[in-house]
């Protein structure tokens, strides 16, 4: 996959500890959703399928936030509800806290379990499932 510019300007800025957590979500995103577009979108870089955005991470005050836009249908307890639609997510202050199998499984449903945040505006806040 190519990373777009965009991204990889999102990284370079990044130092230490944020640098290798998203490095490893970087590489871990694009090895098992091959298929995903990924672009910096509000700020932070994201995947997409079809246009619709379903994982991104962001850098914050105090570590990382990796976000799944369909994550509360997950059934997955250690990620937390945010937001008012169906997204959820866990925050990472060190790479090795980042467990590569259950990541690959949560990218997984990623792809399986899909809510339509790319109509979301057009349907005026109404979201409805995909997949």
């Amino acid at each position: 996959m190519k990373t777009d510019p965009e991204v990889q300007a999102y990284h370079n800025v990044l130092h230490g500890h944020e640098k290798e957590i998203a490095a490893l979500l970087y590489h871990e995103i694009c090895k098992h959703l091959p298929d995903a577009e990924n672009k910096v979108w509000h700020g932070h870089p994201v995947w997409f399928l079809d246009g619709n955005p379903i994982v991104g991470y962001d850098k914050r005050k105090d570590g990382f936030n990796l976000l799944f836009w369909s994550g509360q249908s997950f059934d997955e307890p250690a990620l937390k509800e945010e937001g008012k639609f169906k997204a959820a997510e866990i925050r990472y202050t060190n790479a090795h806290e980042i467990d590569t199998n259950e990541l690959m499984r949560w990218l997984g449903k990623a792809r399986d379990i899909q809510w339509d945040y790319k109509n979301l505006v057009k349907r005026k806040g109404v979201l409805e499932r995909l997949k």
